[in-house]
């Protein structure tokens, strides 16, 4: 059996000209007051596993740089993409806004069309949710995550496209929001047609 060291397991070895040819999925993920800086380390993590585009930090979500959210990270907050925006709903807008107008993107013509809508997705408990595993994704995505305790605000609710929410069977009524993120984000993966 091969024993690897830890940073062994988790990088790969790459130079930042490597990092920056890079390929990046038409894929994007919003923190809607996410406080958890442990969390958001996490998500930097999620990002870079499936080449996301973008992470958008915002309202109270903390920003790099900060010790806890680069050490959760594992420093993936080096090369993944980030911008911080006010609130979630302004982050949408951005976005929606980059992809109407945009005749050239960074994707090629066999992954996201110029001009084509970004799907906006919430992954929350509420009113007019679906399952998750029952939900047609299309690209390019932007997925939506909200505060530990209060979830997406209805705001921000209030522009998405779909709201997602995943089935509890136990005692527990809710999943950590890093965990929540990842199986929505590689059941949408399924689904891209690389």
């Amino acid at each position: 059996m091969i024993k690897l060291a830890a940073k062994e397991l988790r990088l790969k070895r790459t130079t930042e000209e490597e990092r920056k040819l890079l390929k990046k999925n038409p894929v994007y993920i919003i923190l809607d007051n996410v406080l958890d800086t442990y969390n958001i380390g996490a998500v930097f993590r999620l990002a870079d596993s499936v080449a996301a585009t973008k992470v958008y930090l915002c309202g109270g979500t903390e920003t790099p740089p900060n010790h806890r959210i680069k050490k959760a990270s594992i420093n993936t907050t080096e090369w993944v993409e980030w911008e911080y925006a006010p609130t979630a709903v302004e982050a949408i807008q951005k976005l929606r806004k980059e992809f109407s107008t945009s005749s050239n993107n960074n994707y090629s013509s066999s992954e996201a069309k110029p001009n084509r809508e970004v799907m906006v997705v919430a992954i929350e408990q509420a009113e007019g949710s679906v399952p998750y595993d029952k939900t047609d994704y299309s690209f390019p995505i932007a997925l939506v995550v909200g505060h530990e305790s209060d979830g997406v605000s209805q705001e921000t609710l209030s522009v998405c496209d779909k709201i997602v929410e995943l089935p509890m069977w136990g005692v527990n009524i809710s999943l950590n929001v890093m965990v929540s993120l990842g199986i929505v984000l590689f059941e949408a993966m399924k689904k891209y047609d690389r």
